[in-house]
């Protein structure tokens, strides 16, 4: 795959979009505008890269949105060098997102078709998180915690507990929550047992679902 000045100019395109629908951050923006996203979705459906709206990568997933992409990242607040748990891997355009903007990245996927394919992609497209992981999200990756922030990129019925225990104090977890619809929900933990949520709009993923391959 090559990223042609038309790719380019679709991304710009998209990057508008996004502003027009209320993307601040620039960092992300900026992000975004570089990564070409049709590296992440197969060749004959390139054309379906820089619209917004999600598509199917196989196994029942689907690579978000560009504006769920852009809106979670930056409810983040990345700073450099924060250390990320992402559940979710899925095509891995949101690691690639996560490391352009220099966080250290933890990830897990649970389907053993997207683990094999994006753990050798990512590294080819010159993408190389701390660690690519085949395993149940809800678990997360407890030998690696704490983590500054912890991205959910599937909808999860309730909030996992043993998630929220891998986060530091003071760390934020973005999590979508709910059934057919998933309420963004935006976590800070500020004590050993104390935490403050938010909610930030309602958002269609797919489901997070333990023990699936």
């Amino acid at each position: 795959m090559k990223d042609t000045p038309k790719h380019q100019g679709l991304r710009k395109k998209l990057v508008n979009r996004l502003i027009e629908k209320g993307i601040r951050s620039k960092e992300v923006l900026t992000v975004i505008n570089k990564i070409p996203r049709h590296y992440f979705i197969d060749k004959d459906f390139e054309s379906h890269a820089y619209i917004d709206k999600a598509f199917p990568i196989g196994s029942e997933q689907t690579i978000s949105q560009p504006y769920t992409v852009a809106f979670q990242t930056s409810l983040l607040e990345l700073k450099e060098n924060e250390k990320v748990l992402e559940i979710g891997t899925g095509s891995g355009y949101q690691t690639a997102v996560l490391i352009e903007l220099k966080a250290k990245v933890y990830t897990i996927e649970r389907q053993h078709y997207l683990f094999r394919k994006v753990k050798k992609k990512l590294p080819l497209l010159g993408y190389n998180p701390e660690l690519i992981k085949y395993g149940d999200g809800f678990l997360g990756m407890i030998e690696y915690a704490p983590f500054d922030k912890i991205l959910i990129t599937a909808g999860a019925i309730k909030i996992p507990k043993k998630l929220l225990l891998q986060l530091k104090i003071g760390g934020v977890m973005i999590i979508p929550v709910g059934n057919n619809t998933h309420k963004m929900t935006h976590i800070l933990r500020t004590g050993k047992n104390k935490y403050e949520k938010k909610i930030l709009g309602e958002f269609s993923f797919v489901p997070m679902l333990k023990n699936k391959n």
